[in-house]
């Protein structure tokens, strides 16, 4: 009788627990990439943080979490000031370079390379022959590339907006995580215990070592490919070399980011007519600039993370195409627990 009172009052207690979570999920959710992020950051130098910072400030919890969130954004904020120096720097010459075209008209002939093109060559040279001898079809043109020349300026300052709030966001969250570090630190030691004992803790580990490896890999290879590539441009004389670098810097996440801009480079310098430069700046981006991508990233983030660079290539893609940006860290993470888990049960115990 005694059971069957408690029963529902059981079912009642789990259902109130069940909502209580959907409904922490459900105000989290939209904030959800900004707070893994952070998590992130503060796995990735909360070690080296409480061992070296904090015992020089006197282990001044506050203070110490305002001067890291401080380091956080001098180091994004002077990249993003030389970055929009050399974006204006580089608006102002491709105004330049548009200017007289807008006033006086396309040449009556196309450039010779551009017919050397293969396939879209000759298409590309009637088209323009079309536009030099029509100032009506050129000012038609204009007015249809303005636009979506519009409609993509708005949407990259949706884009930059956006950012800028999550950013905002990611310091907010990371300055409390670092003030209670210690207080989290033993929360995920606690809870992993609890769950999982031993496999627990040992999964929690092999997590941090996973995140780890993964910025390791990510902001190392990109300093390294955006140095390099900046060193390129500047032999090779392209133009806007710092903007180039700082491209390069940022999409070397995605596999083909790093070509287009030093193929953009190339083609630039073939068009102004520098044929070795050109030659050397495609040679130089396909040996050199891409080499350090597909070569020292994976190295990186598979021996900061203990797994293969399969393991690590499938985590990073498929969690890009799931989760979106914070995925590069999530699917590694995922895989890598997946692949204890899977190593634990397949593992066959030794005989006593």
């Amino acid at each position: 009788m005694l059971l069957a009172e408690e029963e529902p009052k059981r079912l009642a207690q789990i259902a109130l627990v069940v909502l209580l979570i959907v409904g922490c999920v459900a105000v989290l959710l939209p904030f959800i990439g900004a707070v893994l992020f952070a998590f992130v950051i503060w796995i990735c130098s909360w070690e080296r943080y409480r061992d070296t910072l904090l015992p020089r400030i006197g282990g001044r919890d506050t203070l110490g979490a305002a001067l890291m969130v401080l380091l956080l954004v001098l180091i994004l904020l002077v990249p993003t000031v030389f970055l929009a120096g050399a974006l204006v720097s580089g608006g102002d010459q491709l105004i330049e370079w548009i200017k007289p075209y807008v006033e006086g008209g396309l040449a009556n002939e196309a450039p010779v390379w551009v017919a050397q093109l293969p396939l879209v060559g000759t298409p590309i040279v009637d088209f323009w022959h079309e536009l030099a001898h029509s100032r009506q079809a050129f000012n038609t043109l204009l007015a249809q590339m303005l636009a979506p020349a519009r409609q993509f300026l708005l949407a990259a300052g949706g884009v930059a907006a956006n950012g800028l709030l999550q950013l905002a966001l990611v310091l907010f969250v990371v300055f409390f995580l670092y003030r209670d570090g210690a207080t989290v630190a033993n929360a995920l030691q606690v809870g992993a215990r609890k769950l999982g004992g031993e496999l627990g803790e040992g999964m929690l580990e092999k997590a941090r070592g996973t995140v780890l490896g993964v910025m390791l890999g990510i902001v190392g290879t990109a300093a390294a490919q955006g140095s390099v590539a900046l060193l390129g441009f500047l032999i090779a004389g392209a133009p806007a070399p710092a903007l180039l670098g700082f491209a390069t810097f940022f999409l070397s996440m995605i596999p083909i980011g790093p070509p287009l801009v030093w193929g953009g480079a190339a083609l630039w310098l073939y068009s102004d007519g520098q044929l070795g430069w050109a030659i050397f700046m495609a040679l130089y981006g396909l040996l050199v600039i891409s080499s350090i991508d597909n070569f020292l990233k994976p190295i990186l983030m598979a021996r900061g993370a203990g797994l293969s660079v399969l393991f690590i290539a499938l985590g990073v893609l498929g969690g890009v195409l799931v989760f979106g940006f914070i995925g590069i860290f999530l699917g590694p993470v995922l895989l890598a627990l997946g692949h204890m888990l899977l190593t634990r049960w397949l593992r066959e115990e030794t005989p006593t």
